[in-house]
């Protein structure tokens, strides 16, 4: 006789939770609760190729990250989770004695918003640069001096790069994003040497800080939606499990990182049951950006 499919899908979960060592009664039920959520999980975005430093995953924020980014319940599970996260990115910086700016190829500020651009050459022959024109070596030095003002003293710049953001070097200046953009590519097809004096800040994942911070936790992007969800909150709270919450991402309707410590057989259980259900995992997507 054959089993009933809602049976046979809850044998294999039962299973499934003892070859993850959930052994405990009340382990296995919270496993099995959150195997079968329905919420609107989302693949977590993978980096675009962008000339905008916002467009790629903000996990610089890691860096500094302060004591009250997380939130909880409870002071001691956020400081431990805190102290989990601490060094997962790390920075060095340069201080590069001449560096050619026509291999600038982004903004670390937010000078564009809405469409994507792949490269400057593709920003320059949109709207937003159409008051932007370079006839003359004179127009060059002009515009550059726009988004520059001190670029003839020669005045150092600020640069940032990210791991995860491929071999692309950002401009973190602030204003004139069309300016400076304009005169890069001038000065790409005219071929003119420009140089300046630059302060490199180089961002990195830690692949052992990575591995730790996986053996310590589940670290799972959950919806906004997720909070108002009656049976996800219940598991989660019900118990009185611990867990730490985390917003990376800052604009409306992002996920939130949901951290659990594997040390607790319950929040073990949720976690895994979060996965098996959907929850994209943020710490295999870390190690992906840093494969």
């Amino acid at each position: 006789m054959n089993l009933p499919e809602s049976q046979t899908f809850s044998a294999r979960l039962t299973s499934l939770a003892q070859r993850l060592g959930l052994i405990g009664r009340t382990a296995r039920q919270i496993f099995l609760r959150a195997s079968t959520l329905h919420l609107p999980f989302k693949p977590l975005p993978i980096p675009g190729n962008s000339i905008a430093w916002q467009d790629g995953p903000p996990l610089y924020r890691l860096v500094d990250l302060p004591r009250d980014a997380l939130s909880g319940p409870v002071q001691e599970d956020k400081a431990q989770a805190h102290a989990a996260l601490a060094g997962v990115v790390s920075i060095e910086q340069q201080m590069l004695p001449a560096f050619d700016l026509r291999l600038i190829d982004g903004f670390a500020s937010p000078l564009i918003s809405g469409t994507t651009y792949r490269t400057f050459e593709d920003y320059t022959t949109s709207e937003h640069c159409k008051q932007v024109r370079i006839i003359s070596y004179k127009d060059f030095i002009r515009t550059f001096s726009l988004a520059l003002p001190r670029y003839l003293a020669g005045e150092r710049i600020e640069l940032r790069q990210a791991s995860w953001l491929a071999s692309r070097t950002f401009w973190a200046g602030d204003q004139q994003g069309a300016s400076f953009a304009g005169a890069v590519v001038y000065a790409r097809r005219r071929g003119l040497e420009v140089v300046l004096p630059a302060n490199l800040t180089h961002y990195h994942l830690n692949t052992q800080a990575l591995k730790s911070l996986g053996q310590r936790y589940h670290v799972l992007a959950m919806p906004c939606e997720a909070w108002n969800d009656a049976a996800f909150m219940a598991l989660l709270l019900d118990s009185g499990m611990p867990y730490a919450r985390l917003s990376l991402w800052k604009s409306a309707g992002t996920p939130e990182l949901l951290l659990l410590p594997k040390d607790h057989s319950q929040a073990t259980a949720l976690g895994e049951g979060l996965r098996q259900a959907g929850a994209p995992d943020m710490l295999a997507y870390m190690n992906d950006l840093n494969s």
